[in-house]
């Protein structure tokens, strides 16, 4: 059965090519689906397009869909094309007529849009609470570490002193920064396409303002064509966002496989975070940071192979738009089991003290001794040549405690600015609202 089948035959390979993986990435969209369907339903019987009663009918087997498919037990049948034909399968088959009418001034085209648009709300909304919670974890140890003293690196040698406490308040406030995409990317996905139809809105009198409401939607795509366009854009959009989670996290990967590597020992990966060698009893690899590192760095791709699927589209819908579910719904599913095992892993990771103590880490204290020599009078340039002579006759001598204490600095890491950042950004997101019209259109 195809919700676009006029009676007429197609060769069985084109049609198991056209409908490739869709009904395996179609499982994730089933529950939107319904929300999707339950909140047009509605909005026909209010403009008189569906009777009360087939309304009522409707609304009942929607919600039992509804709960099916948060209980993970939604299934698509053999033969059915997608989550949306499933989906009007089981309303004519149990409400008969009224769930033929379903489709009432609707196409699969925003259908799907919608689909798209709710699910991408609430997986931006899980990549969002994740970094939260992962922020707040990294602000912790922040804490926990402030004064245990490593080499700040550039160009990939030690540079100047920094610490635990500003190494992880970095990587914290990194994510706070990704929050921004985030949220720009969620008000992407919170605007309504539903009526927009095949992408020329429809004849029949519906009110597209009430599907927003009813959806928790924030406002609709109001020229039907736009609507349209969105399918991809949207997509795009947030691929952007978790693309810049995936960098900010697959650096803090690299960072810790590089601290817990032998030449460096500032961090101790304990065993259960480890494995070993088949050949080298010693080992103690950092692989699930360096699987982090790859997924997430893999993940950096997803915005041009979207941009690729779309390129040179003119308007309208086109099939190539399929493709965007194999590529951004498995990234998604990525992206936040790296951030799962992330903040799992850390509390398995132990900060070594005494790092700087080593010789080889001295000169990390050139630029202080030449601030204490401007201090006395001594011009920047002049100071400079003379540390830089101590340093050549090894006469350089360490400089404790270090002088930073401007924000941000070792001295002074107002991680109390970062957790009101956090706290301010978080606020931005409306998930009040959709929760809200999610339980209105599910409750009598």
């Amino acid at each position: 059965m195809n919700l676009w089948d006029k009676g007429g035959t197609i060769d069985a390979s084109v049609h198991a090519f056209t409908i490739g993986s869709d009904p395996e990435h179609d499982r994730a969209l089933a529950r939107y689906d319904v929300l999707g369907s339950l909140a047009h339903a509605q909005m026909l019987c209010e403009c008189g397009l569906l009777p009360a009663d087939e309304w009522d009918a409707v609304r009942a087997v929607l919600r039992e869909i509804h709960a099916s498919a948060v209980r993970g037990r939604f299934v698509i049948e053999e033969g059915v094309e997608d989550v949306h034909t499933q989906v009007e399968r089981i309303l004519t088959r149990e409400t008969g007529d009224a769930g033929k009418r379903i489709h009432t001034a609707r196409s699969r085209n925003d259908q799907v849009l919608v689909d798209i648009k709710l699910f991408l709300r609430d997986r931006i909304r899980d990549v969002v609470e994740s970094c939260a919670l992962l922020v707040t974890d990294l602000l912790s140890r922040s804490d926990q570490h402030a004064d245990v003293m490593i080499p700040g690196f550039t160009h990939g040698q030690a540079a100047m002193p920094s610490s635990f406490g500003q190494w992880f308040a970095a990587h914290a406030e990194g994510f706070v920064e990704d929050l921004l995409l985030l949220h720009a990317a969620y008000r992407m996905a919170d605007r309504n396409p539903l009526g927009s139809a095949a992408g020329y809105g429809t004849s029949f009198p519906i009110d597209r303002d009430r599907t927003t409401e009813l959806l928790g939607f924030e406002t609709l795509h109001v020229n039907a064509v736009d609507a349209q366009l969105a399918r991809g854009k949207t997509e795009r959009f947030a691929a952007i966002a978790f693309a810049s989670v995936a960098a900010t996290l697959s650096r803090f990967a690299v960072d810790l496989c590089q601290f817990a590597s032998d030449n460096y020992a500032f961090v101790r990966l304990r065993e259960e975070i480890t494995t070993g060698s088949s050949i080298m009893p010693h080992k103690h690899n950092p692989d699930v940071f360096e699987l982090v590192r790859a997924r997430c760095n893999r993940i950096q791709s997803l915005p041009n192979d979207i941009s690729m699927c779309m390129l040179n589209l003119p308007s309208g819908y086109h099939r190539d738009f399929q493709v965007l579910k194999e590529l951004l719904f498995p990234a998604i599913t990525t992206l936040l089991a790296c951030l799962r095992i992330t903040r799992h892993s850390l509390e398995f990771v132990d900060i070594q003290e005494g790092i700087v103590a080593d010789a080889r880490y001295r000169a990390i204290h050139s630029v202080d001794a030449i601030q204490q020599r401007m201090r006395t009078g001594v011009p920047f340039r002049d100071a400079y040549r003379a540390v830089a002579a101590d340093i050549a006759a090894g006469r350089l001598e360490e400089s404790h405690p270090p002088s930073a204490v401007h924000v941000g600095s070792i001295g002074n890491l107002s991680n109390d600015r970062i957790r009101a950042a956090l706290a301010a950004e978080l606020v931005r997101f409306p998930f009040a609202r959709r929760d809200t019209a999610f339980d209105a259109l599910l409750s009598d």
